[in-house]
């Protein structure tokens, strides 16, 4: 079920994040923490199918071999009923819990499950559903909390997920080509290390660009223009991500990079923090109290 990577799923609390000031009630608050459970589980299942129909692929890559059902450590009948109920269980919760939330969760799990057995044998298509399954866990964490939906959550998510999904297959694509094997992914034969590297810098600068603008064009930045004082962290972000994918060869593992690596930590932690200050106007009462 890989718990490390639901770590992704922390999207749905961007709209929760950034509607502060509405000052949400404790049920909305659950809703959104419900939700974040529900994609985890949802998630879940998508990796022990996906997990399942490569099993033999798997078994010929240096890491993923060690992976429970192709290592034969989990035998695929229990990981099928497993994932069966625990499927039934999360879109039955997803429906309790908001008839919109829902259509979100029953879109994201049909999206990634065609991922895994079509889209991601397709060049760039492959990448591109990865970025709207991110688009997909934002706009649910904002539908569940009945708050609007914004251009500006749609567009950087997407460019991050871009940014995230490009030096994955980047990564991919070295590790298997210093292993000395082939066939472990088809898709990876249709790209080369320079066309992603081309690619990650596009994305990089439109991803860069996009929060940016976000924080003083955004009708979010009308009402809180310090804003503007998280980019820094942002920047800092994307830079010690690239960092580590090409100095240390981690971009295989996003989840790795987001847990282990403890500036990336702190970064995040930082940014969290003074986006949450700023949003509440607790930043905007302190510089008036010191400046009276």
């Amino acid at each position: 079920m890989r718990p490390k990577q639901w770590t992704k799923n922390a999207l749905l609390f961007a709209g929760l994040l950034f509607t502060l000031d509405l000052h949400h009630t404790g049920a909305q608050y659950e809703r959104v923490f419900l939700g974040f459970a529900i994609f985890c589980l949802l998630s879940s299942v998508v990796y022990l199918v996906n997990d399942i129909a490569d099993q033999e692929s798997d078994r010929q890559h240096p890491k993923k071999r060690r992976r429970p059902i192709a290592s034969g450590e989990l035998p695929v009948p229990v990981a099928i009923t497993a994932a069966a109920i625990i499927l039934v269980g999360a879109l039955a919760g997803a429906f309790a819990t908001d008839r919109g939330f829902f259509v979100c969760a029953l879109v994201y799990f049909l999206l990634t499950l065609l991922y895994s057995f079509r889209l991601k044998h397709v060049v760039i298509l492959d990448v591109l559903v990865l970025a709207a399954g991110f688009v997909l866990r934002a706009m649910a964490g904002a539908v569940v909390i009945n708050v609007a939906i914004s251009h500006w959550l749609i567009l950087c998510t997407l460019m991050l997920a871009l940014f995230l999904g490009l030096s994955k297959r980047r990564a991919e694509l070295l590790a298997t080509q210093q292993a000395g094997v082939v066939g472990t992914r088809r898709i990876l034969g249709e790209y080369s290390a320079a066309m992603l590297d081309q690619m990650i810098v596009i994305v990089t600068s439109a991803c860069l660009m996009s929060y940016c603008l976000y924080t003083v064009q955004s009708e979010t930045a009308s009402r809180h223009h310090l804003l503007m004082l998280t980019i820094p962290s942002v920047i800092y972000g994307i830079f010690r991500y690239l960092y580590l994918m090409h100095r240390h060869m981690l971009g295989e593992s996003p989840d790795a990079i987001l847990l282990e690596d403890k500036p990336t930590m702190i970064n995040i932690a930082i940014w969290g923090i003074t986006t949450g200050l700023i949003i509440t106007h607790a930043v905007d009462r302190a510089v008036t109290l010191f400046s009276n």
